[in-house]
């Protein structure tokens, strides 16, 4: 039982400071982008050393794209939490709203939050090798527009409905990384929300599809 519980310790130490090197990799990456990290920054701000990069990533490059990556994971899972209430007497301004409310957050909050989802957003253009594990999570947000897009729009297929949701995605991504997310950081969760559901709504019924 002692040899148990010094292994679930050992753990529990492991595990702290894989998330502290993954936390040091994610703020600075957002600071300074890819280029501008170095190993030894991330390990002094994580108050870890070089050679638990090496035990628990195996490179720089690793850490950061697990970084990144857990930073996309998150943003999913706070997505899929607003979308899973929705059902087939949900409007489209109801799902949009869900929809683009994790990065509603982001846009508001400023600072770091939104340096973060920028990282995530350009990263995510062309996703590392290994990121397939969160085909199911894209997936899940993706099942989850749909029942309230099948209701709403029942004339359009599945396919181009699909297509409608990956843009209003796209959209979301653009806006964390052009300008203009900087400026609705002056604005307030509800002011940005305000102006950019009737946007994304406008996406999922096809107003906007051609422009994506």
């Amino acid at each position: 039982m002692i040899q148990a519980k010094k292994t679930d310790l050992r753990r529990e130490a492991g595990q702290r400071t894989r998330d502290g090197l993954q936390t040091a990799a994610l703020e600075l990456l957002a600071q300074r982008g890819q280029e501008g990290v170095t190993l030894r920054e991330i390990t002094d701000r994580a108050g870890a050393n070089v050679a638990a990069v090496s035990y628990h990533f195996g490179s720089l490059k690793a850490l950061c794209d697990s970084a990144i990556e857990h930073a996309l994971e998150r943003y999913l899972d706070a997505q899929i939490q607003e979308l899973d209430p929705l059902g087939s007497t949900s409007t489209l301004q109801e799902l949009a709203a869900a929809f683009a409310r994790p990065m509603v957050r982001a846009l508001a909050a400023g600072g770091q939050d939104l340096a973060v989802m920028r990282t995530v957003a350009r990263v995510g253009i062309d996703p590392p090798e290994g990121w397939e594990r969160l085909n199911g999570k894209f997936d899940q947000s993706r099942r989850e527009a749909l029942r309230v897009l099948t209701a709403n729009l029942p004339g359009v297929d599945e396919q181009e409905l699909i297509f409608r949701t990956r843009c209003a995605a796209g959209l979301l991504n653009w806006l964390a990384l052009a300008p203009i997310g900087t400026e609705l950081a002056a604005m307030s969760a509800e002011q940005i929300e305000r102006q950019l559901v009737p946007v994304v709504a406008g996406a999922f019924r096809g107003d906007t599809a051609v422009g994506c």
